[in-house]
């Protein structure tokens, strides 16, 4: 419409008895109005927060996703209200240091841990003209707000946090078994020191944790002394076993060597006693047939048991 209506006041000039355009400064007219219109209407996309400057300051209240009326004397400053994640590691290039990162703090022990750390923030939305008035921004960039938090606050409670929680473990209970304890902690001293600076603090995650090298070679050494004596006690209850079962042996064969000695005796006595018992024990072996014995040239003689 706006050029449409230069157009015609142009051409109205230049050949005023054969060109008749009447809606030329109509068009300019609307053609204006609509712009000012548009330049009025702000949107504001689902992951950002408005925050309105006025020529008397920043207004407290934000505006949200959507369109947004705004009068031409004021600016919006768009801030990102998504989850943000810093990482502190112990392997060079991973976390948000080029070097290597990982926190180090003392257990109930004395004795330091590293650990790989990962903070997951955003900021309160409705808190952004807070934000945007009292932190600064190095770098004149939109993120330049958000390096200053990390660097100045997240870093900085962080390695509080986990410092005071960890002394509360020891060495062994941080590498492994409580370490759902520990992340619980250092969350809950988070979300409570970062209140200040209207950060909502969603997670933290601990993600390894290392053993000082000489530390870690006592404890190598300790594990290797630990499994070599429970070798040797298992070795020794074995002997054990093994000696109980031949002290067993030994007696179950003493007593049977005794009971075959005294039922010999028993029987030697009674024998010399009542020598008829030799013939009864014979007679009570015989089979019923009559001995043959063999003499010289295959002569038997026939012994008759019935003589006395």
């Amino acid at each position: 419409m706006l050029f449409y209506g230069i157009i015609a006041l142009v051409l109205k000039h230049v050949k005023p008895q054969t060109v008749k355009l009447p809606l030329g400064l109509p068009a300019i007219i609307v053609s204006i109005l609509f712009i000012a219109i548009l330049s009025l209407i702000v949107m504001v996309g689902p992951q950002e927060v408005g925050v309105i400057t006025t020529p008397r300051g920043v207004l407290e209240n934000p505006i949200h996703t959507g369109w947004h009326i705004i009068a031409p004397w004021n600016d919006v400053h768009f801030m990102d209200k998504t989850v943000w994640v810093y990482t502190c590691a112990n392997a060079q290039g991973e976390g948000e240091k080029p070097n290597s990162d990982a926190i180090w703090a003392p257990t109930k022990d004395g004795i330091k841990l590293g650990f790989d750390v990962s903070v997951s923030w955003r900021i309160e939305a409705n808190q952004a003209p807070w934000i945007y008035q009292n932190v600064t921004e190095n770098d004149g960039g939109r993120s330049g707000r958000y390096i200053w938090l990390e660097d100045n606050v997240i870093r900085a409670k962080l390695k509080s946090a986990l410092a005071l929680t960890v002394s509360n473990y020891t060495p062994i209970e941080a590498y492994s078994t409580k370490r759902n304890d520990i992340q619980s902690d250092i969350l809950k001293r988070m979300k409570d020191e970062c209140k200040l600076y209207r950060i909502i603090i969603d997670n933290v995650d601990v993600r390894e944790v290392y053993y000082n090298a000489d530390y870690e070679k006592a404890i190598n050494e300790k594990k290797l002394a630990e499994q070599e004596a429970l070798r040797l006690i298992e070795v020794t209850k074995q002997k054990e076993e093994q000696l109980k079962q031949a002290t067993i042996d030994k007696n179950i064969a003493i007593e049977k060597a005794k009971g075959e000695s005294e039922a010999l005796k028993i029987k030697g006595q009674s024998i010399s006693s009542n020598p008829k018992i030799i013939e009864l024990e014979w007679i009570n072996k015989w089979n019923g047939q009559l001995p043959t014995y063999m003499m010289g040239n295959g002569q038997g003689i026939m012994v008759n048991l019935n003589n006395k």
